[in-house]
């Protein structure tokens, strides 16, 4: 491995994905005069939206409250692609000038702080050379799940399946399904959207789950946004149907949580008014758990409920006994024959992209820290993170925390800081950082960053709640501390904000 020298920048930005792209706007924003480079490990702009390439790949967000708030959707198509998803990332990027400062092919493996210079050191692999910048403040856009893999549990017999067996992660371009017999194994967001998508064109398609997952249908198109803009013009009605998209998500989560006895008569009526009269909803579309427990997935159009009304596809739940030549074997007896195996079994979640972060030498473990306003880590010093909501569009949360992050730079530039660190109060208890019982999110939450039992030490799931916490509440608060260093006032120390 060889060297290069590094290169000095205000911020290092790490991730051009939906995130990474929305943040170097906001980071051009807080240093108009300044340097900032955004390191990608991949050679395109997109992140998730690069990344899975599977038949029918969306996001369950409408793309009215998904897109970026410095610039708003324009077209009336709420549910769209994932490549046009990634498109609009691109441009956004291109219309900004982040393109430019985008190095492709840089996967950051270490970052380390030195307090007395202020300074970030972060180094990045590009092949076997190793690239080293050092910034003012590192900004980490990595998302939350791990790139090279998916999960996938062990199913046993596997090996003797004559035909392919395909995580949707690592979807092959030439696999063909046409006039197949496909098994999509999963119940998730990937398997609600898998199965419509291979059923036009595949021979049949099964869903086999374990569980069955809450879903409900929701409009590709806003048809309300189309009229608006016939009256008011495009760019004001997209802000009125962000804002009518965000309240109605905003209600439908609370009263999950709030009367989930009621909401699950709601979505189950919902449900069999788009399938057969005798179709077994209980079995199928019923989950153990209460709405919004996990995340809910969405069916635009109701898609996967017209490809299994009109027999183009059928869902199973049981448990799988093994995988045999020609299938899956059931629990129950039964055997699905199948030409290929979808193992839609969900995320693999990563922290940080893996990087080994330390201060003053020491490493930090991220899950011996606890998160300040869901954007920060207790006891490290000019890093800041994005992890979106898990009930709302992701972009929200981005968005706030790029805000949040102008107003602190502003605050201290003002006052001759150039540090500054949440520190952790004594006796604050802990909490998994996020409050989902998704089984993704289960299997390695340990490895995250905690949450504490008050605020600001929780990674709040209440846009409006953060647009008054990151956007206009002073930023003033006990637990967190600015600082001169060495190099900028000749002794350290804290001074007083």
């Amino acid at each position: 491995m060889t060297s290069t020298q590094a290169e000095c920048v205000d911020v290092v930005i790490v991730g051009a994905g939906l995130s990474g792209v929305g943040a170097a706007h906001h980071v051009r924003e807080a240093f108009p005069d300044g340097s900032h480079v955004v390191l990608e490990s991949r050679e395109r702009i997109g992140g998730t939206w690069d990344l899975f390439r599977y038949p029918g790949v969306r996001c369950d967000s409408d793309m009215q409250s998904l897109s970026y708030r410095f610039r708003p959707w324009s077209s009336s198509d709420s549910i769209v692609s994932g490549a046009d998803i990634r498109e609009y990332i691109e441009q956004t990027a291109v219309e900004d000038g982040t393109d430019a400062r985008i190095r492709f092919g840089h996967k950051v493996i270490r970052a380390d702080y030195a307090t007395e210079t202020a300074t970030w050191t972060v180094v990045a692999l590009r092949g076997h050379t190793a690239v080293e910048f050092t910034c003012r403040f590192l900004y980490l856009c990595t998302g939350y799940y791990d790139y090279d893999r998916g999960h996938t549990p062990d199913l046993p017999g596997s090996a003797e399946f004559t035909g392919p067996v395909v995580h949707p992660q690592q979807w092959p371009d030439d696999l063909d399904h046409t006039g197949k017999r496909v098994v999509v194994i999963g119940s998730g967001a990937t398997a609600i959207t898998l199965v419509p998508a291979l059923a036009e064109t595949a021979a049949h398609v099964v869903m086999l789950q374990r569980s069955p997952t809450y879903v409900m249908a929701f409009p590709r198109r806003d048809t309300l946004d189309e009229k608006l803009g016939r009256v008011i013009g495009p760019r004001r009605a997209a802000g009125l149907t962000r804002w009518k998209n965000i309240a109605i998500d905003t209600a439908l989560y609370h009263s999950c949580r709030r009367w989930p006895t009621y909401m699950r008569s709601v979505i189950r009526k919902e449900n069999a008014s788009q399938l057969p009269d005798d179709f077994d909803i209980d079995r199928h579309f019923t989950p153990r758990y209460d709405p919004w427990d996990q995340r809910m997935c969405l069916a635009p159009d109701g898609d996967i409920f017209a490809a299994l009304s009109d027999g183009r596809a059928s869902i199973v739940t049981d448990k799988i006994d093994q995988i045999t030549s020609e299938g899956v074997a059931l629990a129950s007896g039964e055997h699905l024959d199948a030409d290929i195996i979808v193992t839609a079994t969900g995320l693999q979640m990563l922290a940080f992209g893996a990087i080994d972060i330390a201060v003053d030498g020491a490493a930090v473990s991220p899950s011996e820290t606890l998160t300040y306003k869901g954007m920060m880590l207790s006891g490290v010093p000019n890093l800041l993170f994005t992890i979106g909501y898990t009930n709302a569009s992701w972009t929200l949360k981005a968005d706030l925390v790029g805000e949040h992050f102008r107003r602190m730079v502003a605050h201290m530039d003002a006052r001759g800081f150039d540090q500054f660190v949440p520190v952790r109060p004594e006796g604050m208890a802990e909490e998994p950082l996020l409050d989902c019982e998704a089984n993704y999110i289960l299997r390695s939450i340990d490895t995250f960053p905690r949450a504490g039992t008050k605020s600001p030490w929780q990674l709040g799931m209440s846009y409006f709640h953060d647009i008054v916490a990151l956007r206009y509440a002073r930023l003033g608060d006990p637990a967190m501390r600015f600082a001169r260093s060495a190099r900028a006032s000749g002794r350290t120390g804290s001074v007083p904000s």
